[in-house]
């Protein structure tokens, strides 16, 4: 496979270009692009061969659950059972933004999106290319992070083409991505004994989301996770100094169990 490299200012975008990347993720391509965390590699959703596609280019493993990214929130209908009143309001704070949100599957959507679990991971990312792209797919984009499985999160273009270049149809090069560390995950569905679990912490902290939904109302990682994420968001290469140290202090599930958000059972995160 041929892997094109297309450059686009994130300041000035053409949409000659993201229409181009856009109809390359309709025919069911693979297109890796600049998010405000880290680069994704990105796939039709509801396409099950491209979706799938995203596993064997990275190595990853098929019970490992990929966030679906999405341009504005009139999609949820197509993807949650519902949206409970906690969850809105972290959208309504974080959206566009790195916070993905855990929330109960919608009734038909494909089993293969969601690892065969009940729920779907969902984020709006803030970066204006992703977000141009998304919006003109015109569907929910799977994407993981742009790197082979074990590997470092890339942070700028030519981390993608040094992991997959050959493995993929498009990389977008839009420059440097701006936080360095993946999405924080929370779990909005109510199971896991709070009204809000962290379930990865990332570009948004502990203490930001207790600041809107309530410090009772955010259980699961640990102090030391949430310490490292905030001292490291925004700032790229302090990011990536102690984001080791913040999966570290994360418990994780037992080893049989299914993981309910990516980075909750496969050590990978390091940008």
């Amino acid at each position: 496979m041929n892997t094109r490299v297309v450059t686009i200012d994130p300041d000035r975008i053409e949409p000659a270009l993201i229409a181009e990347a856009a109809e390359c993720l309709r025919g069911g391509g693979l297109v890796a692009f600049p998010t405000e965390t880290v680069y994704g590699l990105g796939a039709d959703a509801l396409n099950e061969s491209a979706f799938r596609a995203i596993f064997a280019a990275k190595g990853r493993p098929n019970d490992n659950p990929i966030i679906l990214h999405i341009s504005n929130t009139d999609a949820l209908e197509t993807l949650a059972a519902e949206v409970p009143e906690y969850a809105a309001r972290l959208m309504r704070s974080f959206w566009p933004g790195p916070l993905t949100i855990v929330l109960k599957k919608r009734a038909g959507l494909p089993d293969y999106v969601t690892a065969g679990l009940d729920t779907v991971a969902v984020r709006m990312p803030s970066h204006p290319i992703a977000l141009a792209l998304i919006r003109e797919a015109g569907r929910p984009v799977a994407a993981p992070s742009a790197n082979r499985s074990g590997k470092p999160s890339p942070t700028r273009a030519e981390h993608v083409a040094r992991d997959l270049s050959g493995k993929v149809d498009m990389i977008v090069d839009g420059g440097a991505a701006g936080i360095g560390l993946e999405s924080t995950v929370v779990d909005a569905t109510g199971g896991g004994g709070a009204p809000v679990v962290i379930l990865r912490p990332g570009g948004v902290s502990r203490e930001a989301i207790a600041a809107v939904v309530g410090a009772g109302n955010v259980a699961g990682a640990r102090e030391e996770a949430d310490r490292c994420c905030a001292a490291g968001a925004g700032s790229g290469d302090a990011a990536a100094a102690d984001v080791g140290a913040g999966m570290s202090a994360l418990t994780g599930p037992p080893a049989d169990a299914p993981p309910i958000s990516p980075g909750t059972k496969y050590r990978h995160y390091a940008p």
